[in-house]
């Protein structure tokens, strides 16, 4: 196939966007809840996050580019969008309820809804691009120790 740089830089931006949204809701709490809070030994230092997640949303944003090339040939293409585009959301969504609205149980029972969803577009996304799946494993890993760390804080406080 043919590179399509627009449409590379296009999906990058929107997994970029999402990230930037998130981060609205982040940055005030990070200064003033999360500090207050109990943690875990393994808490990462905060420093930590936003490199991991701006590389997650570049290779989210790579994978979603690698199977909208080859969206002639997805017979369900509007369900693999859907199924990213909830993915997003609710990645979205997990800041917002964690960081502001302070809601540390909500906010485990949605990032573990959030690992299940990641993990079914991994596995369509594979299915369509073998590339595109694997690049959704640092995801993976970093939602699966996002649950357990949201677990620790939820126990914690």
């Amino acid at each position: 196939m043919k590179f399509k740089p627009v449409a590379f830089i296009v999906n990058i931006a929107i997994t970029l966007g999402i990230g930037a949204i998130g981060s609205l809701a982040t940055s005030s709490s990070v200064r003033t809840w999360y500090p207050t809070i109990n943690k875990p030994s393994f808490n990462p230092p905060d420093w930590v996050f936003a490199p991991v997640w701006t590389t997650i949303f570049i290779l989210t944003g790579i994978a979603a580019y690698l199977v909208w090339i080859k969206r002639d040939k997805i017979v369900h293409f509007p369900r693999t969008v859907a199924i990213y585009l909830i993915q997003l959301i609710l990645n979205l969504a997990w800041s917002f309820i964690f960081f502001y609205l302070h809601e540390i149980g909500f906010a485990l029972a949605e990032i573990l809804i959030l690992l299940l969803v990641v993990l079914v577009n991994a596995f369509v996304f594979y299915k369509i691009d073998k590339w595109a799946g694997l690049l959704f494993i640092p995801y993976i890993l970093w939602v699966s120790f996002a649950s357990i760390l949201n677990y620790n804080l939820f126990i914690l406080n």
